[in-house]
């Protein structure tokens, strides 16, 4: 039997705009599935809404919240930059998430 943390987060766009829509709402969707399939982690509910994202989910003991939010939010925010350019002028910089 393997024991896991679970978790329920929400973190939200930088400054709360409402960036999540159409290609950007899919492709984040679409990353958060990659990488907790990649690294094992256990989605139990979830949902993309346009200006934040709740999870419940769970994930192997080797791993500290803080490493598993770091993850999700670092390989979301580099791929929707380089995906979809235009992002940067909505969130007037470089970082795509809200810090916490």
């Amino acid at each position: 039997m393997c024991v896991r943390h679970t978790h329920q987060l929400v973190w939200a766009p930088k400054y709360r705009k409402w960036v999540l829509r159409g290609a950007i709402l899919q492709r984040v969707s679409e990353l958060l599935c990659e990488v907790v399939g990649h690294h094992g982690f256990e989605m139990e509910e979830w949902e993309v809404d346009k200006d934040h994202v709740p999870l419940y989910f769970s994930f192997p003991l080797r791993y500290s919240i803080s490493a598993v939010v770091r993850l999700l939010k670092a390989v979301s925010a580099k791929e929707i930059r380089e995906e979809f350019p235009e992002v940067r002028k909505q969130l007037w910089g470089v970082e795509f998430w809200d810090d916490g």
